[in-house]
């Protein structure tokens, strides 16, 4: 059973910084792709950015130049590095793992950011 950890959320002020872990139980290259998802009050879901198993990135035009996903195949985690951050940001950040045959998500880490 595939399971993903996150951590790193937090309160923080607008302008500031914060990042997120996502650790899962095997290997990062049993995935096509990995990403960062968020979800505010009232809202639907929505990508925030992804990386492939090629490392190839993907942005939401909203934290395109703010935010950095990266990975360390060595510890099996996925970080999402978010700077400048906006009170608009705060949402609960869900990580997620794709492969072929399904999508895997983990418990989710709340980020509020205030003015």
């Amino acid at each position: 059973q595939v399971q993903l950890v996150e951590s790193g959320g937090g309160l923080v002020q607008a302008g500031g910084s914060l990042r997120l872990s996502c650790t899962t139980s095997g290997s990062l290259f049993s995935f096509n792709a990995m990403g960062w998802y968020r979800q505010a009050p009232g809202k639907q879901r929505e990508m925030v950015a992804l990386i492939s198993s090629g490392v190839k990135t993907n942005y939401a035009d909203s934290v395109l130049g703010r935010f950095t996903i990266s990975r360390d195949n060595a510890k099996n985690t996925v970080y999402l590095q978010m700077n400048s951050l906006k009170p608009e940001d705060t949402a609960v950040y869900y990580c997620n793992a794709q492969t072929q045959m399904r999508a895997y998500w983990g418990q989710g880490t709340q980020v509020t950011v205030s003015s």
